[in-house]
């Protein structure tokens, strides 16, 4: 089939482009650096937003929306913020083409069409929302502010692949603003939980809740919470952030309220954001070598029907039974396909709704209508049971549930298996070599071991895990005393 991939061993990322590409996600733009998302691929991350934003909207939060260009004075306002990004940020100067004189039917720039202030395209927006949040905080009365925006952002990334890193993709951002340092450290972690659950329950992705060392916090964040997730190559993916960023932009931008006191305080405040790389994080932790593993909650089809068929009666008696089965799933909630073609044989269809990871294929041929039968192929294990025609509908969701679970626990044993306690830096190189995954080791906490171990290994630390137990130890690099242990690992 002309569809078919390298395998995971023999190129694991050939592997995720070829799929990403095959399975009608995703493919490279004429931009450098960008991609467009295929209906197939984006109504994948449309069942992401409706399910992430719904969460957002059970914690109280609101959606808004905020300009795409930040002034580069704002930008500049929080100083780390603005380090932290100025290497991937795109910047606007002008305002205006017009046709070259020396050579017409070309534009290029106006000279007289200079901006009077430089825009940032903006790479993240807390610059534009905390200078607004100004103007709309005067009171403790005007708080918390819990917003939330669904946008694109531009990073520009020289290094790119498709979902995991793009100049531009999309997410959500959420911004929020409290009157006290615990309420918004409550909303940094509620929402941590938020991602978590998402990931755990949605995505069958089992993640690490933890927080960042110094040297991976947010740009400006005072704490930096964080979901990771183990790929199937043992490298980490980091896949939800959320940020305690303390009084900083407040500051940066005079953001302040009377108290019920009668005092002038600084807000407190939060942000929190997850992208389109759920989509990578997703293909790369379930999927095989046919492609395609999608957890029954985000698949865009639950359901495809085969018919297996010779003649137009055939067919047709095989359709109303589809027809009929099609309609008591919809009603239940569940998107069905009804694939009956005829340019297109059985086994090709089998394959292409398998690479596209159709959690449940049905196949019904004359000899299925005579018994009253139908071949059920589930795409997570592959297997195959025979149901009866009258049942299949009312035993479907029973199916699914069972996939969503089993998908998940494949994920849970994978990530145990390649989590490995280390005690010496020689062990620790010879298990990232050799095994990958996460690496429990004992830290001393100084951001000069950190960096040290980066450079040597390209290991990072992904988190400090929040449920990290005290244990004394000495640092695997410097030797230096250590209480708990960190995960280091190499990721994207």
């Amino acid at each position: 089939m002309a569809k078919e991939l390298p395998t995971r061993k023999e190129d694991y990322s050939l592997w995720y482009n070829e799929l990403v590409k095959k399975a009608d996600l995703a493919e490279h733009s004429d931009v450098r650096g960008c991609m467009v998302i295929k209906p197939y691929g984006y109504s994948i991350w449309e069942k992401m937003q409706q399910a992430l934003d719904k969460m957002f909207k059970d914690t109280g939060h609101m959606n808004a929306y905020f300009p795409l260009f930040v002034p580069k004075s704002l930008f500049e306002a929080e100083e780390k913020n603005a380090e932290g990004f100025a290497k991937e940020c795109a910047i606007v100067t002008h305002y205006r083409l017009k046709t070259d004189p020396q050579n017409k039917g070309k534009l290029i720039v106006d000279p007289e069409a200079e901006l009077e202030e430089e825009l940032v395209v903006r790479p993240t927006s807390e610059a534009i929302i905390w200078s607004t949040y100004k103007k709309w905080i005067q009171s403790y009365r005007d708080l918390p502010i819990l917003v939330n925006q669904w946008a694109n952002v531009v990073r520009w990334e020289m290094r790119t692949r498709l979902f995991l890193r793009t100049a531009e993709f999309l997410w959500q951002e959420g911004h929020t603003a409290h009157t006290t340092a615990d309420e918004a450290v409550r909303e940094t972690v509620q929402m941590l939980d938020v991602y978590a659950d998402f990931a755990e329950n949605f995505m069958a992705l089992p993640v690490v809740k933890g927080r960042k060392s110094e040297g991976e916090r947010f740009p400006g964040a005072v704490d930096t919470y964080c979901i990771e997730a183990m790929m199937q190559d043992g490298k980490a993916l980091q896949a939800g952030t959320s940020h305690f960023l303390g009084q900083n932009f407040a500051k940066a931008f005079d953001v302040q309220f009377t108290n019920k006191e009668g005092k002038l305080g600084y807000v407190w405040g939060t942000s929190w954001g997850v992208s389109t790389r759920l989509m990578g994080a997703l293909i790369m932790a379930h999927s095989d070598d046919d492609g395609l593993v999608l957890p029954p909650k985000l698949a865009p089809i639950h359901v495809v029907i085969v018919p297996i068929f010779r003649t137009d009666e055939e067919l047709a008696k095989i359709s109303d039974k589809a027809q009929e089965i099609s309609a008591a799933l919809r009603k239940q909630g569940f998107a069905v396909k009804f694939d009956n073609r005829d340019t297109h044989k059985p086994g090709f269809k089998f394959a292409e709704w398998e690479l596209k990871g159709v959690p449940v294929r049905l196949a019904i041929g004359p000899r299925d209508m005579e018994a009253g039968t139908v071949e059920v192929a589930r795409r997570d294990t592959k297997e195959k049971q025979v149901m009866k025609l009258d049942e299949v509908a009312e035993k479907i969701p029973a199916l699914l549930d069972d996939i969503q679970a089993t998908i998940y626990a494949r994920a849970k044993t994978f990530r145990s298996e390649v989590t490995t306690e280390v005690n010496s830096y020689e062990e620790f190189r010879k298990v990232l070599d050799e095994k990958g995954g996460f690496l429990a080791a004992h830290w001393d906490g100084t951001p000069e071991t950190e960096a040290a171990i980066k450079e040597e290994t390209k290991a990072t630390i992904r988190c400090i895990p929040l449920d990290a137990k005290e244990e004394a130890g000495v640092c695997i690099y410097s030797g230096k005393p250590s209480t708990r242990r960190v995960l280091f690992a190499r990721a994207y």
